[in-house]
């Protein structure tokens, strides 16, 4: 009987799987623009929009723009939702993570609506949001994403989306 070979180094597992989540935060080019990052805690990812002064949009506030606000809960939901495919992929050893790069990402979800809740003003300063996938079936996800920037529990908006779910085995760019 041969020895079992011994697992990977948990730091090279780690390093493969942030290097995936980077490869699919970079295939949205809105997301470089606005300077979205995302931060993994095993399959959880908390998003950040850092601020900066071309996110305002009332100066006499000052307050985040409306748009920048939306435009965060989207990447974070079509993200959130794109990392939970990707995920159970690699769990279940369908997908080598190490594959991923700016040429080999799988299809995203499309939207097809997005509903955003302003709570209170965005406030001049860092963001943050996690996405929450209510459904993900074959043809349809529904996720929702909460905001915050001080406090976890003040939300300053919140976002429900529903996405049209890549189809199984079609080309990039179809459809």
């Amino acid at each position: 009987m041969s020895p079992r070979p011994r697992p990977e180094p948990v730091q090279v597992v780690k390093q493969r799987r942030d290097a995936a989540l980077k490869a699919l935060v970079e295939g949205v080019p809105y997301s470089r623009f606005l300077g979205i990052s995302f931060d993994r805690r095993g399959d959880e990812l908390t998003a950040t929009l850092p601020f900066a002064e071309m996110l305002i949009g009332n100066p006499f506030l000052p307050a985040l723009h409306g748009g920048a606000t939306a435009a965060f809960l989207e990447v974070t939901a079509i993200i959130g939702l794109a990392w939970s495919i990707v995920w159970e992929e690699m769990e279940a050893g369908r997908l080598n993570p190490a594959a991923l790069d700016a040429a080999h990402l799988p299809r995203m979800p499309k939207t097809i609506d997005f509903t955003v809740d302003y709570l209170r003003t965005g406030l001049p300063r860092d963001a943050y949001a996690r996405a929450r996938v209510n459904r993900s079936g074959r043809r349809y996800a529904s996720v929702h994403v909460e905001a915050w920037q001080d406090n976890r529990a003040r939300l300053f908006a919140q976002g429900t989306g529903h996405f049209l779910m890549p189809g199984q085995g079609a080309a990039a760019g179809d459809g």
